[in-house]
């Protein structure tokens, strides 16, 4: 049996195909709403106004989320203008930089083998490739989470000396400063949590010395510091703002309204893991199991580590963890995929064939049976004015289906043989499937993101035109356009903000309507983005209006209801390129 990953030209070609697409991917998609738009207009805002330290979102105080991701992408903004793919910049290094992570933590604390595969699994994992290309808080956080974890085990592997234990340390205190720097205290909750529960089960109280503490306090509060004192002293109403309402009140209650089951995230954390999820339950049980070679005794403290407990016990904990919160959103499992991987691959690595059988079998037999059932998915579609974007996805879920079945049919063929070959082949045929299925979902981000009416507002619009968003919010425009919007009556996430500056909106529509009648006497052009429901009951009150575009998410409309427009909706063009 030939060992793959012992040939450098055959990783190098390997790594070279994969970094094309993955940047390739990162600039290939609309920004899709509400995240992604958020993001990209807080920072499109940060570089407009220079203001680093106040973090704002349509004009608007906005302290939900501390500003290291907001930095990142607007120092990319500065460096290479806006887009997508500069919006994506930082998420898609995030997510690279923790496959490179625990590749190079698999290879030092277990073994070359562990090393060639821990990557395989994490960058082809349906979540984690995924979440890597939306511009999201929480890559960013795992990013930064990983980090902490993959130092933490370097330090304490047994063969660490003395400089090696205290430097990786260092880096750990800074992978959680950062973590706090880009979504909050978890970043430090989190792994001091898992930290104690792994005391606990392994008996190892000597890690405790290991820790480097007094050196790391010093560092993780240099770097977090800074900004947390500034903002506050800029702005008295963020502390209780940001640690009361933000984490203590959003797990214990439900007051964003972003609930769900104790079992929320178990279709979430199978279907993510994909196409790993033959050997998940295997892979758990072995983290179990210690063995003398990855526990060994270690010198510098008179301890030991087990490295594989310490893996299981931060997948287990961080999952039950936001499993009982009040909150829940998708991503807030994305920390516990590098952990996995580097599990699985520790599995892998001693496993027979079979388990690589097993493996792909789980993707080959779903995959087999979707293709009967494909055909379907555009009854999936909510109205008439989706479906044909619904239908545009119909091909590119094809390709992604008979991508993942051959490969798993491949990696089933030379699982015997070529155990290497097996895990790569299933590996880079799911990652390229869960781009297919981005690349597909394009039309429907879209329409979501209302971007095909950019071209039209633009033809109206000057730098000095109002433009108004009543009774809902549009994420993605403001970016695109690259302008804030007048909210009316709809505060959305900004309420807190608008509280504090309440001359920012207009808070009922009669002084909306009293504002736009008044501009519409005088000749100025006012433009507004409304919900449908509003747009008909102004309608019906006979509120000046000229129609610029309409879908069922939202009605454009101009105050000028006399002057000639040749503008395009976005349903116009749909239509046109309805097969």
């Amino acid at each position: 049996m030939r060992d793959l990953y012992k040939s450098k030209a055959f990783v190098w070609t390997l790594l070279i195909f994969f970094l094309l697409i993955w940047f390739y991917m990162l600039g290939a998609r609309t920004l899709v709403p509400t995240d992604e738009g958020r993001y990209a207009e807080m920072a499109r805002e940060m570089v407009a106004t220079q203001d680093w330290i106040t973090t704002r979102l349509n004009g608007i105080k906005y302290f939900e989320k501390p500003p290291l991701q907001t930095w990142m992408n607007a120092i990319t903004f500065e460096l290479f203008g806006l887009g997508e793919w500069q919006a994506r910049l930082w998420t898609g290094l995030c997510g690279l930089f923790g496959i490179g992570l625990v590749a190079y933590t698999g290879r030092r604390v277990f073994n070359a083998r562990v090393a060639f595969y821990a990557p395989l699994v994490l960058g082809s994992s349906l979540f984690w490739a995924g979440m890597a290309h939306i511009n999201t808080l929480d890559m960013g956080l795992a990013g930064m989470m990983t980090l902490s974890i993959c130092a933490l085990l370097l330090a304490q592997r047994n063969d660490a000396n003395r400089d090696e234990q205290r430097n990786w340390m260092l880096l750990c205190w800074a992978g959680m400063a950062l973590a706090v720097l880009s979504k909050g205290l978890i970043g430090i909750v989190l792994p001091g949590a898992v930290l104690v529960l792994y005391t606990i089960f392994s008996r190892d109280w000597a890690i405790w010395k290991r820790l480097h503490m007094i050196k790391g306090l010093i560092l993780f509060f240099a770097i977090t510091t800074p900004w947390f004192v500034l903002v506050s002293l800029k702005n008295p109403e963020f502390p209780q703002f940001f640690f009361i309402h933000e984490h203590f009140q959003r797990f214990t209650t439900k007051i964003h309204s972003r609930t769900g089951p104790w079992y929320y995230f178990i279709p979430i954390l199978l279907l993510g893991i994909l196409p790993w999820l033959g050997v998940f339950v295997q892979s758990l049980l072995h983290g179990l199991r210690e063995d003398q070679g990855n526990s060994s005794f270690n010198s510098l403290t008179n301890g030991k580590f087990q490295p594989r407990k310490m893996l299981l016990v931060w997948s287990v904990f961080i999952f039950v963890f936001f499993s009982i919160s009040g909150s829940k959103l998708p991503s807030y499992i994305l920390p516990i995929f590098p952990t996995l991987a580097l599990l699985i691959a520790s599995y892998l690595e001693r496993a027979s064939f079979k388990a690589i059988v097993w493996s792909a079998s789980v993707v080959a037999v779903p995959c087999a049976i979707a293709m009967a059932f494909i055909p379907r998915v555009p009854s999936l579609a909510k109205d008439a004015y989706s479906l044909p974007l619904v239908t545009a996805h119909v091909p590119w879920i094809y390709a992604a289906t008979i991508v993942a079945f051959i490969g798993a049919v491949l990696a089933i063929r030379f699982a015997r043989s070529q155990k290497d070959l097996a895990v790569v082949f299933l590996a880079a045929a799911a990652f390229v499937s869960g781009q297919l299925l981005m690349l597909g979902h394009d039309p429907q981000g879209r329409y979501s993101a209302g971007i095909d009416y950019v071209p039209a507002l633009q033809a109206e619009l000057t730098p000095e035109t109002p433009m108004y968003l009543v009774g809902r919010y549009e994420q993605a425009l403001p970016f695109y356009l690259q302008r804030t919007m007048t909210l009316v009556r709809h505060a959305d996430e900004m309420e807190f903000g608008l509280k504090q500056e309440p001359q920012l909106w207009l808070p009922t529509i009669d002084a909306f309507v009293a504002q736009w009648v008044t501009d519409h006497t005088a000749g100025k052009k006012d433009i507004a983005i409304m919900d449908p429901t509003v747009y008909a009951d102004l309608k019906q009150r006979g509120v000046p209006m000229r129609l610029i575009g309409e879908d069922p998410r939202r009605v454009i409309v101009a105050n000028n209801p006399d002057a000639a427009s040749g503008a395009t909706t976005a349903g116009d063009k749909n239509k046109k390129a309805a097969p």
